[in-house]
């Protein structure tokens, strides 16, 4: 047998194995990458931060994801956005991991919900979870109000921890004594599943575990080569959550007060009335997003008019000192928020009290001044002002007052004053201006 011939029998031979591989290669390469849509909540949970949480768990439904990863960094938020948020995860067709990272960011708070009601539970190294006590802040509760408020908001937790079977004793702890734990503390607890130093690993770490959903059935992860597509909030979403900080949604408000209290000042500008009601109308849209305290709106209200009356009575400041102290307080106390980020910060409540009371305070001198002016008009205009003699009066001649030249007469017919002097409009008479002469300076 020839060489030729030999390779020929060679590959006929192989020709059997050759077709029975290309399929499984041609499954292998045709398997699709797993996608893992990543959500970030660096914020506090507000209205605005559950909607682009729940808007992410329904695309990830969309492209049918593998996961959900959830980079969680949060002081806390708002009860009812929380309860929306866990309501989307336990409902959600594609699992859910909630990550604290990176490190050195916790959740606190209603963050710490979030965390227990995923189907994964991770932290980075040097994260922490729990402070979870209800807060209603600026209202102090009888013992039985507060006893209801902490067995329902415990009994909420308790309501998908059991489930997901983590430590229920734990989590509780985090809500009735305010508990705190660091990610080593909290993987010790079965509070979470595990820890990994970032996304990359935990993926990893979590390729090919068996996990349990909310409704009890149970699915294994397959995240080798998971490919991570950031999933950014929209326009809208990053502008109403700036209008959701208290700070800036009070310094809209009171910038546009001011604009619109220009526009009543210096009517027909047009402009600054029609910017400062933009702002204000932005400043109550945000507001309306946050818990308001209706006592404080009474408070702004009494500061704005006890300021407008300032403008009409002489009251030597006090009304507008009243005012700018209403305006402070009732700026302090506005947002009832549960935790420092969604209240206003006495810095800007005190700053921007302060400004708006010393502008309106400062507006309403000037028009105090104006008023307490005369107005004349004509030759009654010129009585008490200064004018040079540009012909001798002796005792009658011609004076220059205000560009003018007027005929005048001295007050002392006996006397004369060559052309140059310096006299002083006493009266008019008609036509006739009636002087006196003055020492010159």
């Amino acid at each position: 047998m020839t060489t030729r011939a030999a390779r020929a029998f060679r590959l006929l031979m192989l020709l059997p194995l050759l077709l029975a591989l290309a399929p499984a290669a041609l499954r292998a390469q045709s398997k699709p990458v797993p996608v893992v849509l990543k959500l970030t909540l660096h914020d506090t949970i507000q209205p605005i931060t559950a909607d682009y949480l729940t808007r992410g768990l329904h695309d990830a439904a969309d492209i049918h994801a593998s996961a959900v990863l959830l980079s969680l960094g949060t002081p806390g938020g708002l009860l009812e956005s929380t309860r929306t948020i866990v309501a989307a995860i336990e409902q959600s067709p594609v699992p859910v991991i909630v990550y604290i990272s990176p490190p050195g960011s916790r959740a606190g708070s209603a963050g710490f919900f979030l965390l227990e009601a995923a189907d994964i539970a991770a932290m980075a190294p040097g994260t922490n979870a729990g402070a979870a006590h209800p807060i209603v802040e600026g209202t102090k509760l009888d013992p039985i109000m507060k006893e209801k408020l902490e067995n329902d908001t415990a009994a909420f937790l308790r309501s998908y921890v059991t489930r997901r079977g983590r430590n229920t004793q734990a989590a509780e702890d985090a809500v009735r004594n305010s508990k705190s734990y660091s990610d080593t503390e909290a993987l010790q607890l079965k509070l979470i599943d595990l820890t990994a130093p970032d996304d990359a690993s935990l993926l990893a770490a979590l390729d090919g575990r068996e996990i349990h959903r909310f409704d009890g059935s149970a699915i294994t992860l397959h995240l080798t080569g998971a490919k991570i597509v950031t999933f950014a909030p929209s326009t809208r979403e990053r502008l109403l959550s700036s209008l959701t900080n208290p700070d800036f949604a009070v310094l809209l408000l009171v910038l546009g007060g001011l604009l619109i209290y220009l526009e009543f000042n210096v009517p027909g500008t047009v402009v600054p009335g029609a910017l400062g009601t933009l702002l204000v109308l932005l400043g109550f849209f945000g507001l309306n997003l946050l818990p308001v305290r209706h006592t404080a709106i009474v408070l702004l209200v009494a500061a704005v008019i006890m300021m407008a009356l300032e403008t009409k009575f002489a009251s030597h400041g006090i009304l507008a000192l009243a005012g700018t102290l209403s305006l402070v307080f009732g700026l302090a106390t506005l947002v009832d928020g549960p935790i420092a980020e969604l209240r206003v910060h006495l810095g800007t409540a005190i700053g921007a009290g302060v400004g708006f009371g010393a502008i309106s305070f400062g507006l309403a001198w000037i028009a105090l001044r104006a008023r307490r002016n005369k107005t004349l008009l004509g030759p009654q205009a010129m009585i008490g002002a200064q004018a040079v003699a540009r012909t001798p009066l002796s005792p009658a001649g011609q004076i220059e007052i205000r560009g003018e030249l007027w005929q005048a007469t001295l007050l002392q017919a006996a006397l004369s004053l060559p052309a140059g002097s310096p006299v002083r409009v006493l009266a008019v008479d008609g036509l006739l201006l009636i002087v006196e002469a003055t020492v010159p300076r």
